[in-house]
């Protein structure tokens, strides 16, 4: 009796049952796969007739060296499962590369031959020669072209799972699925994600204005991160918190990944761009050696938020601005405690934006 009283008290009220299967229903709906087992030769010909993207944010990603590549070539040849591949679907109905960079590389570099326009794409200089192999050992020292046409149409015909977010998909599921299975040697950013999802003329101007010389100057960032993405995120932070931060509630991806969504095709308002480099021009003039607190080397994302945001709407507020105040702020007592601990809400959001506001103009 004791044990079913515990039991019952454990039980989940069906309620909460309903209210998950409910939850359940409506993210399955955003999604839909398609599935397909296809042949080496037609993902390399897709790939030859650019139906398969690849992100040039992914470049950096093949990292395999001709052992490891030689690997999967071997396992191809015996019939060896290898993992699927992910794509996307474009609205132009091409596909987009999500998971299975590594691997896909090594089927095109491997029938590339010498083909260097193909070669070009995958960053690669030379035709793939097996190497290492300690099973088929037959095939070490070995290129493509030297295989005779019976085992090249034997490679050519092997299958390759290969599963596809359709073009129904939310958006929103697209960037989850691109962050889930972003499982390469060389993981891409929050930003790089967004390059690969929301790519249109917004983009574009995100990443040219990530090169603007007074926001290289205020804005200090790791080597790192001045390759992937990192810079143009600030630029996006810039953007969305200056248009959109009544709509920010926590989570600092969810509100930029909807920012860019929503902004995609569009191009930045020209007296925005204005504005921009306005505020990025007074920053490099306060901060000539970038914006840094303390012992920190590199620009906190939070403070370069409240010391823009708020120069910016200073600026187009049409009153006097006291610029000159702008590195005293960084050591303010008031700003410290609005930029570091807990600052992902809109309540410290509006607080650190609106104390530099203040402190600009009056």
């Amino acid at each position: 009796m004791l044990i079913q009283t515990a039991r019952a008290a454990k039980a989940v009220p069906p309620t909460d049952l309903n209210l998950l299967q409910a939850q359940l229903d409506l993210e399955r709906r955003m999604v839909s796969f398609d599935s397909y087992d296809m042949t080496v030769r037609q993902i390399f010909e897709m790939f030859v007739e650019d139906a398969i993207f690849v992100p040039p944010e992914y470049q950096r990603q093949f990292v395999w060296d001709p052992a490891r590549s030689s690997q999967l070539i071997e396992s191809i040849f015996l019939g060896i499962p290898v993992p699927s591949l992910f794509m996307a679907t474009n609205s132009d109905a091409t596909w987009e590369i999500v998971d299975g960079v590594q691997r896909m590389s090594t089927l095109i570099h491997f029938m590339a031959g010498a083909k260097i326009e193909l070669l070009e794409r995958i960053n690669r200089e030379a035709e793939l020669t097996i190497d290492g192999l300690e099973k088929v050992t037959e095939l070490n020292g070995k290129r493509y072209s030297d295989l005779p046409k019976s085992l090249q149409l034997l490679f050519q015909t092997r299958p390759i799972r290969v599963t596809v977010l359709n073009d129904k998909s939310d958006l929103s599921v697209r960037f989850d699925l691109f962050e889930r299975l972003n499982t390469g040697g060389v993981l891409l950013s929050n930003q790089e994600i967004r390059n690969c999802i929301f790519r249109g003329p917004f983009n574009e101007q995100l990443k040219k204005l990530a090169t603007d010389t007074h926001f290289r100057t205020a804005v200090r960032l790791k080597d790192s991160d001045t390759r992937n993405g990192t810079a143009q995120e600030y630029v996006l932070r810039f953007f969305a918190y200056l248009d959109d931060r009544q709509k920010f509630q926590h989570s600092v991806k969810g509100f930029l990944n909807d920012y860019m969504k929503g902004n995609a095709r569009q191009k930045i308002a020209p007296t925005n761009v204005k504005l921009f480099k306005n505020t990025m021009s007074l920053l490099a003039t306060a901060f000539p050696n970038g914006i840094t607190r303390g012992q920190a080397s590199t620009t906190s994302a939070v403070l370069f938020e409240a010391l823009s945001i708020g120069l910016a709407e200073a600026l187009r507020s049409g009153k006097r601005v006291k610029h000159e105040k702008l590195p005293l702020l960084v050591a303010d007592a008031r700003l410290k405690t609005l930029t570091t601990g807990a600052t992902n809400s809109n309540k410290m959001l509006s607080g650190r934006i609106d104390h530099v506001i203040k402190n600009l103009t009056t």
